[in-house]
This record gives C-alpha cells, structure tokens and sequence, in this order.
C-alpha cells in the first residue's frame, strides 16, 4: 500500500528529459527504494527495490521518465523549462556563405542601438573576416563578456558598414508572438516553464485588436510545468478544466485555468513527433473545449506526469543539491482521455513538411462583403482558404484536401457576404487543377460500416491488407487483431522479446503481439501459447476493446471497477461466459445517453451478437471507431 504522508509543493512535470545517468550519487539504495515506493505510479516489485545501485534500480523499473540528476543535472533540466540568456549584441542570424544574414534583430538590443537592421549581413567581427567560417566559430566571435566592446563590420545594400557595439545580457525567451499578414497571431512556444503562461498573455493582448486567428506552434516542444500548459490554455478556453491527473491510489486531481479568455478567436495547434507531455495536455485542451483544431503529426505520446522531489521537501535525502523525477500521475485530457503512447491525433493529420502551409492556408480572413474566390472549410470552426492564394501552393493544398475527414464540409463563395454553395473534395481539386486521392479502400462499398473504416484510414490507424484491399468481411486471426491495434495505438517497438512460445520473435506479428501483451491487452491461451492464427471469436474480442477503453478513458476504467453482479443479469449479458460478461456489460450497458439510455459501443446491441461466431474485420474497425470516437481520441 503506497503512502502519502503530507502534501507536497512540489509542481507536477509533464516533460521529457535527455539527460543522462549521472556516475556520483548524493542520494543512497535505501533513500531511492523509500520514495519510489511511496510515489510511484504503480507498485513498484520488490526484485526493483532490491537492486544493488540506484541506476541498476531504474533500470530494473523500466520508465523512461524516472531519472536521477546531479546537482548540475538538476540545475540543468530547470533551466531546459525557462527562457535562456546570453552575453551578445541582439540578433538572430543564419548562416550563408556572404557572412551571417540577420532575419532580425531585438527590440532595445545593442545591435538596435547600433543602427543595423534585419537583412544586413555581417562579414567581420573585430577586423576579422568569418566568410568561410563555421557558423559555430563566427558567432563565438560576437558572444564574450557583458560590458565588453565588439566591432561589427556588415554589408547593406552591398555598402560596407562597421560599427562598435558594447555586449549585453540578452534574454530569449522560449515563447514569442509576431503577427503575420496582419491578421494572424503567431505563438511560438519551445517549453512550458514559469514565465510561458506570462508570454502568452502578453502576446495575446499585443495583437487582440489585429489578430483575427491564432496559431500556436508546438512542434519539437517536449514539455514542461503542467500548470503553465494549463494556464495558457485558459487564454484561449477560458476558466475550466484542462486536465486530470491519476496518482497510484487511483485518486484524482483536477487541474483548472482560472484566467479569464484573451481572445474570441479560434486556434490552430501545431504539432509534431516530438510535440509531448505538457504540450499534448495544451492540445489536448484545444480539442476538448472545441477553442480550435489541431494540424499535424501524431505527437510523442506521453500520458504520465512526473514529481520532482529535492532538497526543498527532503534536505536530507538531496544534501547536495541533487534530485530525482518520479513518474507518479497518468494524464488525462478534459473528456477523460488519455495521451499515453496513442498520443494526440490531430484533427488534420499531415506531413511535418506540410504543417506550417496547412495552417496558413486555413487562416484566411473571414469575408466581409464577398465570398468570391474562397473555400470555406466547416471544421469546428469556419476555416477560410483563398484559392488563388491555394494556387501557389499545389502540393499542401492537397495534403489540406486528402487530410480533412469526409464529416468536414466545404463551401465554396458565389459572391456577396453570405454566398456559399456546398462542393465536394473532388470539385475543389478539380477547380484548382490539383490531384486528389480519397481516403478510400477499393473494397470498401462491401463494408458494413463506411465511414468509420473511411476515418480511420484518413488518420493512418487502418492499412488493410498487401493487397491493398480491405477485406471487411474476413474474419480476423487473433495476430492480425494484435497488428490492427498497434497500428492504431501507435505502438513503439518493444525492448522485450516474445513470452509465449508460439510467437517467433522474427514473425511478421511479433511486435504486435507482444506490445499488445506489454499493455495487457491480451494474454496468452494457456501453457505459454498465443495461438496467433487462431480466429478471435466475439466474447474475446469485446474483452480485448473493454480493456482498451479501461486504459485509455477514466470513465470506462471507473465505471469497470464499480461493476456488480447485479449487473452481469442484464438480459444481453447472460449469454455471454462468465470472464466476458463484465466487458460486455462494459462496452454495451455503461455508458449512458442525455436521456439515460444505455450508448452501445459496439456494431450491434449484445443481445444480437453471438458469443461465439468470428469476428469479421468490419465488426473489429467500426468497434474500434466507435471507441476511439466515443472516449475523443478521435474527434470526428
């Protein structure tokens, strides 16, 4: 039984840290042992506990998350969530063979107070060229000490130009706010630290009167403070709640912005790969509360938070300044989802390359007296292309087309202030001189169910078969069953290999297989078999996607723990073999609609659906749509 003795101060950390394991350790075994039984997510096995060296120890627990710093480490990773300072002259350049091109230069910097300007290009420093020069050494020539004289030499408008600057502090901070085309508010943020919600404040109220769209871009931002992601979500949200976290008693905390809503209009969240922890609570939020969209790559997928624990709540543990970061909460999104390895799916999933073009092509002013020339694209909010501006851009506007779900409507103008008539993918592409690829399977008019096996192709969690047909009324094999589901849960590789004897570690579902075992998704059959080319019959497959949801929404894994046997006596149940009947009553009875009708999650009511017949790929996909739909993983 965990212990949680007194209420720390300590801020939850939704982050993922690149430092390494440290050789020197202020804290010892024993200390390690104690707090990691006390704040670990889940129990923690005593083969853990007992392992001779911290590092041993976490490497024996097998979370990436938990790690040990130095004290310089620790000093480190708190600077890695914070705006970073240098000693220079104020201007960010990029490196070319003319020298160091300026994109711009800092407002007050004394690079300003010199008279340069972005565009001009430095070719010397102190008298000394840096063409040909690394960019590396050509901008250690500028750095030094604050106070200290450099001597710029560049070229504007090919006129040479030096100047004598004197070296200052300069601040970066990790998010900044320009506005683009006069209409849309750009936030880039790089981390969620104690001055982030700060900037997004700021940034929002420079550009409330201007900014009639906002963009907020997270991509390569691997998290940070979860208040911070929380706050700033509330500018755009307003006060609500943004999150939940889960600690390992299964008690629940919530987490609220009370600030007040910075702006009216809607946002679109940039996201990446490497988009994770804080920044998936951020987007995650977005979604919920309908503020905005999300564009852009699955992201990392991170669901669990962390506590930092140091010298400030035990001095006797960390005497010289170290600390250690404990995976301690599970994350979840404002409808009860969570982030853990399926990540965020973006409303419009497209290609890192096509990101930034997407977003800008949907951020086109709202017309104000005519529509001619416009696609507007009704996606939670109204999105405005223009379509001569779509014209310069031929390959993301077709990515924009191929990425939208066929539940988005287009409209295209006819003139005046509210012209619009309704137009198809095809029309559009077709009017624009673009190609177009429907996310579509050959086979697919034989399914039963369409529209979900059209939505999950079009977020690449449906591949169907080599043939590059569907096949929706095959039956399905309990290794295909595992390949589909890793699909979907954008499973990573696992380390282990395989623990039943019947699933060779080179076979095509092996990954599957086991990662579907690591999430205990599935078991074994008995006597270390998987039996994989078995059929999995319907009773199993119900109990594989109860298990799913129980992982990945609160709700469904509350409602499964709060289960009686009262229950197991609903009419549909009954026929079902006593292991089967809590997923059954799980997946067709629990749930409830506005009225207190009981919401089915699966293709049929129970009560038709016989225990023991196959299951068909089609009975799988739409169950696995309705699912993911259901709990908001998938928003469509």
């Amino acid at each position: 039984m965990k212990r949680r003795c007194f209420s720390l101060l300590t801020a939850l950390v939704l982050s993922i840290s690149l430092l390494g394991f440290p050789t020197v350790r202020a804290l010892t075994v024993e200390q390690a042992a104690r707090l990691l039984e006390q704040f670990y997510v889940d129990d923690v096995p005593s083969s853990v506990l007992e392992q001779p060296t911290i590092q041993d120890m976490l490497d024996a627990l097998g979370d990436r998350y938990t790690e040990y710093f130095t004290a310089e480490e620790f000093s480190a990773f708190n600077a890695s969530m914070s705006d970073t300072s240098l000693v220079g002259i104020g201007v960010v350049s990029l490196y070319t063979d003319e020298g160091l091109f300026l994109d711009s230069v800092m407002e007050g910097s004394p690079a300003e107070k010199g008279g340069m300007k972005a565009g001009d290009i430095i070719v010397a420093v102190d008298g000394n060229s840096i063409i040909g020069e690394d960019s590396d050494t050509a901008i250690s020539r500028i750095l030094g000490e604050e106070g200290t004289k450099v001597k710029i030499t560049y070229l504007r408008d090919g006129q040479r130009k030096t100047v004598t600057l004197t070296r200052a502090v300069i601040v970066i901070p990790a998010t900044t706010t320009e506005l683009i085309d006069d209409h849309i508010g750009y936030i880039r943020c790089t981390t969620f630290g104690q001055e982030t919600a700060q900037h997004f404040q700021e940034g929002l109220d420079a550009y409330k009167d201007q900014a009639t769209v906002w963009i907020v871009d997270l991509r390569s931002n691997s998290g940070g403070i979860t208040q911070a992601a929380v706050d700033a979500a509330g500018y755009f949200t307003g006060p609500k709640l943004q999150a939940y976290m889960r600690d390992g008693m299964d008690e629940y905390s919530g987490y609220y912005s009370e600030e007040e809503i910075r702006t009216i209009y809607p946002v679109i969240v940039l996201v990446d790969e490497y988009s994770a922890s804080a920044s998936e609570l951020f987007a995650a939020a977005i979604r919920d509360h309908q503020a905005g969209i999300v564009v852009g790559t699955r992201t990392y997928g991170k669901g669990v938070a962390q506590i930092v624990l140091s010298q400030q709540e035990f001095p006797a543990y960390f005497p010289d300044g170290d600390a250690i970061k404990i995976t301690s909460d599970r994350f979840f999104s404002p409808s009860g989802s969570s982030t853990d390895q399926v990540g965020v799916i973006p409303d419009l999933l497209v290609a890192p390359e096509y990101i930034e073009t997407t977003a800008y092509l949907l951020s086109g002013p709202a017309p104000s007296s005519d529509t001619s020339g416009l696609l507007r694209v009704d996606l939670g909010w109204q999105w405005f292309v223009d379509l001569d501006l779509a014209g310069d851009y031929p390959e993301d506007f077709q990515t924009l087309l191929e990425s939208l779900p066929i539940s988005a409507d287009l409209w295209l103008g006819t003139g005046g202030s509210t012209g619009w008539k309704p137009i198809e993918p095809e029309q559009v592409a077709q009017l624009c001189n673009v190609e177009y690829h429907a996310p579509l399977f050959p086979d697919q008019e034989d399914s039963d169910f369409p529209i979900s096996v059209s939505h999950l192709k079009t977020y690449g969690l449906l591949q169907g078969r080599e043939d590059g047909l569907f096949h929706p009324q095959d039956t399905l094999t309990r290794a295909e069953l595992c390949q589909l589901l890793a699909e979907a849960l954008n499973c990573m590789i696992p380390d282990n290999t395989s623990p039943y004897s019947d699933v060779d570690d080179d076979a095509w579902y092996a990954h599957a297989v086991i990662a579907m075992s690591n999430m205990g998704l599935v078991y074994g059959t008995g006597n270390g078999e998987f039996c994989p080319e078995e059929t999995i019959d319907h009773q199993q497959f119900i109990t594989i996607m109860a298990r799913l949801g129980q992982r990945f929404n609160l709700y469904l894994y509350d409602d499964a723990k709060n289960t009686s046997e009262e229950n197991m006596l609903v009419a549909g149940v009954t026929a079902y073999a006593d292991w089967a009947k809590p997923s059954v009553w799980l997946l067709s009875y629990s749930q409830t609609g506005y009225f207190g009708n009981s919401l089915s999650l699966l293709w049929d009511t129970a009560e038709n659906i016989d225990p023991t017949a196959d299951t068909t790929r089609d009975e799988a996909v739409y169950t696995l749509y309705r699912l993911l739909s259901y709990i908001n993983i998938l928003t469509v």
